[in-house]
């Protein structure tokens, strides 16, 4: 459990600083975090107070579809907000080109580690993810069909609201699944394997 624990809280703070670096780029965002931006721009808070609210009515959403959280869905709707806000203000906003791609592609792919190692962990889903699984399950489609109507949608008001949409959205759309895919097996927590007693009858 304490690895596990251990796994799960620094995968929830590397993705807050993976969307940190992501926002700093300036180059796109993920779905989600599109969407979190386009909130932040209308209401003026900041977007780490954003996720974390927008995670608790995620959660609330769960009710209907009688989803059970575990520690990590409530750890991870509390710290990623925290970790973004606080990242993004000890990072530097660079306006070179390259150093804007550089923070972009690092953004990725930390992102990749992060939701490997809070998923590895085996605490509970995400908000986001316990969403979409949630819904395949009340609804019998299929995963795909789910998640990209959810993306599609938090993409479409994100951008509505004043999201930044751009390479980097395509570059996470298209890395982001292979990469975890990659990342996952080394990262996830076994069971411990329990050996029973066998004692024979004499």
């Amino acid at each position: 459990m304490t690895r596990r624990l251990s796994q799960l809280f620094a995968g929830l703070l590397l993705y807050g600083f993976s969307m940190a670096l992501l926002l700093e780029a300036g180059l796109g965002l993920d779905p989600w975090d599109v969407l979190h931006q386009g909130i932040a721009e209308r209401t003026g808070l900041t977007i780490g107070t954003v996720v974390i609210a927008v995670g608790v009515l995620v959660l609330l959403l769960w009710i209907p579809l009688r989803q059970r959280p575990g520690v990590g869905t409530v750890a991870n709707a509390l710290l990623i907000g925290l970790a973004a806000d606080a990242s993004i203000w000890l990072l530097p906003s660079p306006e070179p080109l390259a150093v804007r791609i550089g923070f972009m592609v690092a953004g990725v792919v930390l992102n990749a580690v992060a939701t490997a190692a809070y998923i590895g962990a085996r605490l509970g889903p995400g908000p986001r993810d316990g969403l979409m699984t949630g819904l395949v399950r009340r609804t019998g489609r299929s995963v795909r069909l789910v998640r990209t109507s959810i993306e599609v949608t938090v993409l479409a008001t994100g951008w509505l609201l004043g999201g930044t949409v751009g390479a980097g959205t395509v570059v996470y759309a298209l890395a982001i699944g292979p990469l975890v895919h990659l990342l996952l097996p080394k990262l996830q927590v076994r069971e411990p394997i329990r050996v029973a007693a066998v004692t024979s009858a004499t």
